[in-house]
């Protein structure tokens, strides 16, 4: 089951327009959710991000649209799909409604809540071999665009196809100044020492939820300091460890880019500090 607009229809009757907004030219926005035994994780932070999202593409937020709101949905939908006392990832859809060109005739919104079986309630640190690339064929703008969740993800697509076709895990994304900015599907981190850094949403790297939670849990760290600073792809095989976030996962290591590899000593450290964020937070 799905919902869609309110209304919960089966998957094989789940249909849009072909006119729909987001098909069409890109005009819409997602956000994907842990939901671990009808416990929204970070559900907060992912509901202003969606909200800031459509205010900065000029998205008409309807008035029901409140936290409650949309919590009741999806707790509604998970249990109609019996997920209620299971892991499950939700995403949440936001289109512009029909009609215009690139000048939309009505600035509205439709909405999709879909949902899906995960296999573990809790982050876990994969221990899985995971060999990186840089993706330098095509490039992501910085600029605040690119911090969003929008449909327009041809580049993360391409390099993810880039990836697979030449046998790696997952490929590194950069920006039109060479800047190192993130994977396909995660936010990247580099260990160096005590430094741990990252790249600031300046240079174009999604605004991630588990970012956030991460950033709060290093600033605390008295062993290490962050840095959110600019990232040459030289830096790559100077640091001592590579690893992504992204809000399903939470955290995973990297094991090698070209002929560096890497430990995962302070990964390992901080996936309990994620959880036990995410207990407090659900």
């Amino acid at each position: 089951m799905v919902n869609i607009n309110g209304d919960l229809i089966s998957l094989k009757n789940s249909k849009i327009s072909y006119l729909n907004r987001g098909f069409q030219y890109g005009d819409a926005v997602f956000e994907t959710i842990r939901v671990i035994n009808s416990k929204i994780i970070f559900w907060e932070s992912h509901y202003f991000r969606l909200m800031s999202s459509m205010r900065l593409l000029r998205m008409q937020i309807p008035m029901e649209f409140s936290p409650e709101f949309l919590e009741e949905k999806i707790l509604e939908l998970i249990k109609e799909n019996k997920l209620d006392q299971k892991p499950a990832k939700v995403k949440i859809n936001i289109s512009r409604k029909t009609g215009g060109l690139y000048k939309p005739d009505d600035r509205g919104i439709d909405y999709i809540l879909s949902c899906k079986k995960i296999d573990n309630p809790f982050f876990v640190l994969e221990d899985k071999f995971c060999e990186v690339e840089l993706f330098k064929d095509h490039f992501v703008n910085s600029g605040l665009l690119s911090t969003l969740k929008t449909n327009n993800k041809i580049v993360n697509i391409l390099a993810s196809i880039y990836a697979d076709e030449n046998g790696y895990d997952n490929c590194i994304l950069l920006n039109e100044k060479k800047s190192v900015i993130e994977f396909t599907n995660a936010n990247i981190y580099l260990v160096k020492g005590n430094i741990i850094k990252t790249p600031p949403l300046s240079d174009g790297c999604l605004k991630g939820v588990v970012r956030e939670k991460l950033i709060e849990i290093i600033n605390k760290s008295e062993e290490f300091e962050l840095k959110e600073e600019s990232i040459s792809p030289f830096e790559l095989q100077k640091a001592d460890e590579m690893f992504m976030t992204n809000a399903i996962k939470g955290i995973q290591t990297v094991s090698k880019y070209r002929k560096k590899e890497y430990n995962s000593d302070v990964a390992k450290g901080f996936i309990g500090k994620l959880n036990a964020q995410a207990r407090l937070a659900s």
